[in-house]
């Protein structure tokens, strides 16, 4: 398809394809669209790369990471399936994108990243948009934040060989992981574990590709 120039630079026309490609992916949740339409992710994505990021595709970030593509966004976001009233931590700030888009569906966000200058990043948009409810900060991802424990959903935005132990204890009865587990960088699932009254229930959604799951800081 041809997009005429003055089309692509048509906010209302960028933001109908945007939430086009996200329905046409399965992003079918109301809530989900509504705040993602909300949540411009322009602001997330800088330098060479901002002029693509409206398109359904991941794209490099500092320290190596990357922003998730847009409907992946709107699947795990729509899995998770947050509430109103929930905590939700995400393990992976990254951009922060993803956290601004579960800020508008539940009650307070947790977001740690290894990396100091992404989660400084972030907090500069959230506040930007005027997110109070985020909470960012430096830390092992891996191990969670025990302190703020326990969650109604985790959502783990890179990848492990198995769901970590220390998140998995950090749920909730009836509370709802979302994580990507593999163990190449080629072929990881997406999984959905619900925390039940006798252990864990898991569900397999989709092919994914995401980071590794690194366990300590960053360097930068």
């Amino acid at each position: 398809m041809t997009v005429d120039h003055d089309e692509e630079h048509d906010p209302a026309e960028r933001k109908m394809r945007f939430l086009f490609q996200l329905r046409s992916r399965g992003v079918t949740d109301p809530r989900v669209l509504a705040i993602m339409e909300r949540i411009d992710r322009g602001l997330f994505v800088r330098g060479q790369f901002a002029d693509r990021a409206y398109e359904d595709t991941p794209l490099p970030i500092p320290c190596g990471q990357t922003i998730s593509q847009p409907s992946v966004v709107g699947l795990m976001t729509q899995s998770l399936n947050p509430g109103p009233r929930d905590t939700v931590l995400e393990i992976g700030t990254g951009s922060g994108y993803q956290a601004a888009v579960l800020s508008g569906l539940c009650r307070r966000v947790y977001t740690v990243d290894r990396h100091r200058r992404l989660v400084q990043e972030a907090e500069a948009i959230f506040r930007q948009l005027g997110l109070p409810n985020i909470t960012a900060q430096v830390a092992d991802g891996s191990r969670g934040l025990p302190d703020q424990a326990p969650f109604d959903r985790i959502l783990v935005t890179a990848a492990a060989e198995d769901p970590p132990g220390p998140l998995l204890a950090q749920l909730k009865i009836g509370g709802i992981m979302v994580v990507p587990v593999g163990q190449s960088d080629a072929v990881q699932t997406l999984i959905r574990v619900t925390r039940t009254d006798t252990g864990f229930d898991y569900d397999e959604l989709r092919q994914v590709r995401f980071v590794p799951l690194v366990e300590g800081l960053g360097q930068t």
